[in-house]
């Protein structure tokens, strides 16, 4: 028999650098919640000058955008003007009618004849506006010149500055009645037209215009997002033998698949603000059946007519329902695997 002495091996003591669940699993300490954690007083004096960089803009941000979110409260009210001289004062004393105003406002056939207007509006907007921007981003990007690409560039966000005064000028001179083209056909012995006037015709023109006004905006934030694409991987995808546009689809685009998932967010939370300035502009030519929408029935029936209480109430219907369309499209790319607005 073996002289070997047979001893029973003793359990290996746990880890110091764990514990065990109740089912058995390891799992790791918990980091100190006040490890690299910076007091709130010491990062204040850290970055006390950008903070004072930063006062006069939020000041400017909450004078102009939060403070007047509680004239809001006129929606509830039978709000008279001319009760005080003070705002503030016929704001306190005008008569609570609850939901008054919104009933009229639900029951107002023109209000719903501008919801259907501003809806048309976006969806050809959708439509027609929101591809030219990726489309010509895609064609700047492929000018190997960076000179010639850089006047493309301005020459393409230059009218972005334009007011819609002249933007409408523009287009007066070229499809008006007294325009250009309506001047060369009558010259020639063709009946010339007026597009500018037609009813039938003006939510294209209106869309045109916003293509040629703000596509060149749209180009410089996809040619942002492009220059961060690493050129490896065109490279890689050449040498796998893809040409060109097989290089665009699966190269480029999945590179701008999350600038395109934003902006179509915030394009959709936009949806009832289709252009206020250039349709009270254009309101008078083809008359409100064709330009009417959310913005300018405010305008119309608030301002003009002094029904501030009205137009308080179309104002914020307007208001929840475009949030509503924002929350709807940031789920819509979060179940899409993109970030959207915020993250989930």
């Amino acid at each position: 028999m073996s002289t070997l002495d047979t001893k029973t091996a003793e359990p290996a003591a746990p880890a110091a650098t764990g514990r065990r669940t109740p089912r058995g699993r390891r799992r790791h300490p918990r980091r100190s919640r006040t490890a690299g954690h910076v007091p709130f007083g010491r990062r204040l004096r850290r970055d006390r000058t950008l903070i004072l960089m930063t006062v006069p803009a939020l000041v400017l941000v909450v004078v102009f955008n939060y403070v007047p979110i509680l004239g809001n409260v006129v929606a509830f009210q039978d709000y008279d003007p001319y009760i005080s001289t003070n705002g503030v004062t016929a704001m306190l004393q005008s008569p609570w009618v609850g939901l008054a105003q919104f009933e009229r406002v639900l029951s107002d056939p023109g209000f719903w004849h501008a919801v259907e207007n501003t809806l048309v509006l976006f969806l050809l907007q959708l439509v027609l506006f929101f591809p030219v921007p990726v489309a010509l981003a895609l064609l700047v990007n492929s000018v190997l010149r960076p000179r010639v690409r850089a006047v493309v560039q301005a020459i393409l966000y230059l009218p972005h500055f334009f007011s819609w005064v002249l933007v409408i000028t523009v287009f007066q001179q070229i499809l008006g009645g007294a325009g250009i083209i309506a001047q060369t056909l009558r010259q020639h012995g063709h009946e010339g037209f007026d597009l500018m006037t037609d009813p039938a015709v003006f939510k294209f023109l209106v869309t045109a215009e916003g293509v040629w006004k703000d596509a060149g905006w749209g180009v410089i934030v996809f040619l942002a997002a492009l220059a961060a694409v690493n050129q490896d991987l065109y490279e890689a995808a050449a040498m796998d033998g893809a040409g060109r546009w097989r290089r665009m689809w699966h190269v480029t685009l999945p590179a701008l698949r999350p600038v395109i998932a934003l902006l179509l967010v915030l394009r959709v939370g936009d949806a009832l603000t289709v252009g206020f300035e250039q349709l009270l502009l254009q309101r008078d030519a083809v008359g409100p059946g064709a330009a009417e929408v959310l913005d300018t029935f405010v305008w119309w029936t608030g301002l003009r007519s002094q029904d501030f209480s009205y137009a308080a109430a179309a104002g914020l219907v307007k208001g929840v329902v475009g949030l509503v369309l924002v929350l709807s499209a940031n789920k819509t790319a979060h179940l899409m695997g993109e970030q959207g607005v915020y993250r989930k």
